[in-house]
C-alpha cells in the first residue's frame, strides 16, 4: 500500500509551486497525496497578483475527513498566510495525532511577493515549529527567522542553531539562494544536535519556480516510506537537482520544475 502524505498549502493555479508541486513530487516518490488548501493564490511564472485566504473552519473541514478515512503517513505545510490559518493547522496537528510535519516556513514567493503576514510568522515559530519533525528556510527565510545576514557556512550554523532554539525539533537550511564556492550547499542541524552537509554543484538555468515546495514534499514522502532524516534529506536534494537540471522554460518568467 502506497503511504499517504498530506500537504497543507496554497494553490498556485499556474502549477508551478503550492498544492500542485506537491502533488507532482509525492506521487513520483510512490506515495499517494493528500491535500488541504490554505489558499487560492492568482499567480503565474511572472508573479503573484493576488490571494484569497480560506477561513479556518473551511480547512479543518478539508482536513477532518481526509485524517478520518486514511492513514496519514507523512505530512508538510507550506503557504500558511494567516494568523488564523496558523493556529488552526497547528490544533489540527495537536488533536488529530497526525506525524509531525515537514514545515517549510514560506515566506516571499520567487517573484518576491510576501506570502504572510506578520501575525501569523510569529504564531508558525510558537506554535508550529515545535510540532515539525523538521523546518526547512531558505536563507532570506532563515535571515528573517533569526536576524542573522548568512553571507557564509559558520553563519548557516548560527542561524540553524538559533531556530532550533525557536523550539524545533531539526532544521535544514537550504544554501540554493546563495550559493558558496559554486555548490548549493544545504545544512542541517539534527535534534541531536549534527550537523551534516549536503552539497552539490549549482547549477545557473536561470530562475526557477517551486523548488522549495518540491524540497519540503520530496522530504515528506521520503519519511513517509520509512527513510531516516539523514536519507530523506540527501534523498530529496538528488530529487530537486535533477528537477532543476532538467527544468524547461513553460510560461514568461521563472522556470517551473
Amino acid at each position: 500500500m502506497k503511504p499517504v502524505v498530506l500537504t497543507i498549502a496554497g494553490l498556485d493555479p499556474s502549477g508551478g509551486a503550492g498544492i500542485v508541486a506537491d502533488i507532482k513530487t509525492i506521487a513520483a516518490f510512490g506515495c499517494f497525496p493528500a491535500a488541504a488548501i490554505t489558499s487560492i493564490t492568482f499567480q503565474n511564472t511572472t508573479g503573484v497578483f493576488g490571494s484569497e485566504h480560506q477561513k479556518a473552519a473551511t480547512l479543518r473541514a478539508q482536513v477532518e475527513p481526509i485524517v478520518n478515512d486514511l492513514n496519514v503517513a507523512g505530512a508538510k505545510t507550506g503557504m500558511l498566510p494567516s494568523a488564523e490559518i496558523v493556529s488552526e493547522v497547528a490544533r489540527l496537528f495537536a488533536e488529530e495525532n497526525l506525524p509531525a510535519p515537514v514545515v517549510d516556513p514560506v515566506v516571499v514567493a520567487t517573484s518576491g511577493d510576501v506570502l504572510i503576514d506578520d501575525a501569523a510568522f510569529e504564531i508558525l515559530k510558537r506554535d508550529l515549529f515545535p510540532l515539525a519533525r523538521v523546518v526547512t528556510p531558505n536563507i532570506p527565510e532563515a535571515e528573517k527567522l533569526t536576524g542573522i545576514s548568512i553571507q557564509s557556512e559558520s553563519h548557516m550554523r548560527h542561524a540553524a542553531e538559533a531556530i532550533q532554539q525557536l523550539g524545533a525539533r531539526a532544521v535544514l537550511i537550504k544554501g540554493g539562494h546563495r550559493h558558496i564556492d559554486a555548490q548549493a550547499l544545504d545544512m542541517l542541524l539534527t535534534e541531536n544536535g549534527i550537523i551534516t552537509e549536503f552539497r552539490t554543484d549549482y547549477i545557473n538555468v536561470g530562475e526557477v519556480h517551486g523548488s522549495g515546495c518540491t524540497l519540503s514534499a520530496a522530504l515528506a514522502a521520503g519519511l513517509a516510506k520509512g527513510l531516516n532524516l539523514e536519507e530523506a534529506v540527501s534523498t530529496a536534494k538528488k530529487y530537486v537537482t535533477d528537477a532543476i537540471r532538467n527544468a524547461t522554460r513553460i510560461g514568461h518568467g521563472a522556470m517551473p520544475l
